[in-house]
């Protein structure tokens, strides 16, 4: 009776209006939907929305997409969307091998490593560096990257076709512009001469920020950021081909801004969105010190 009620109220109230005037949850109100389709509509229903998913994510493997669905408010046990999956030629994932970007030959000073020992517990205390190339149809092009360590965050980025210390400054200075960061930030990278180089020093120095370089030969000191550059081959560029460098920056502002940031879920954050991530954390703060 309630469902009905519901149903038929919905062109005159949103649903969450709707349920809360019945004294009920929309969790309750999908449930009872999908037990009045047929076996055969419910999992037509599941196929369809698993492949948007799918498409709009082309690296969800089958657990992510469950906690997508349930996010949509769609509750299915993850071995289902296995089969479904397997079925539908939706668990395919293109790799390719990534080169070397890191020269580490040059006459400047290494810093310690100050980021492996270090208990994150809030936004702007560990911010970590590096970048990678892009392959065009005929050359390369270079992405730097400034991830913040707690939240998985992009907090700067940019790409140009000189793997040089402009680079890194670009992406250094996107970062700081959008975070602010107060002194006594770790900006952690590896030893190669974009972030040892004397522009970039001095540019940390401006800010109060304490620098840290990773051992040598030693990529897990660099993890979340390297973490981060293996979900954008995996599931942006190697899927892609771009004919310019124009091309390749309007694909990475998407994914970087639009999905990456606000839409991609991270098991390491309990499947959420690293802006969603770090918006509950404020608000827990706020409740803490209330």
């Amino acid at each position: 009776m309630k469902h009905r009620l519901i149903t038929h109220e919905r062109g005159n109230l949103s649903l969450r209006r709707a349920c809360a005037v019945m004294g009920v949850n929309r969790s309750w109100f999908y449930e009872r939907a999908q037990r009045s389709q047929s076996p055969r509509e419910s999992s037509v229903t599941l196929r369809d929305e698993i492949e948007r998913i799918a498409l709009e994510f082309p690296a969800y493997g089958y657990r992510r997409i469950t906690k997508e669905l349930s996010r949509r408010e769609v509750h299915v046990n993850h071995k289902r969307v296995l089969h479904i999956m397997r079925e539908e030629s939706l668990l395919c994932h293109l790799k390719r091998r990534f080169i070397i970007t890191t020269d580490s030959t040059h006459h400047y000073r290494a810093y310690p490593n100050l980021a492996r020992k270090m208990n994150v517990t809030g936004v702007n205390q560990l911010w970590q560096a590096d970048l990678t190339y892009i392959r065009l149809r005929w050359t390369f092009v270079y992405l730097a990257c400034i991830v913040d360590a707690f939240s998985r965050k992009v907090v700067g980025w940019h790409i140009s076709k000189n793997v040089d210390t402009l680079l890194t400054l670009k992406a250094l200075w996107m970062a700081i512009s959008a975070r602010d960061p107060q002194p006594g930030l770790v900006h952690h990278s590896d030893r190669g001469v974009q972030y040892a180089a004397t522009d970039y020093v001095e540019a940390l120095d401006e800010i109060g920020a304490q620098i840290s370089m990773s051992r040598p030969g030693n990529p897990y000191d660099n993890a979340k950021a390297e973490s981060f550059f293996r979900t954008l081959k995996v599931e942006q560029v190697n899927l892609n081909e771009y004919n310019s460098i124009e091309e390749a920056n309007e694909d990475m502002k998407y994914f970087i801004e639009s999905v990456y940031n606000q839409r991609r879920l991270h098991s390491s954050l309990g499947y959420v969105p690293p802006d969603e991530f770090e918006q509950a954390h404020q608000q827990n703060m706020g409740l803490i010190y209330a």
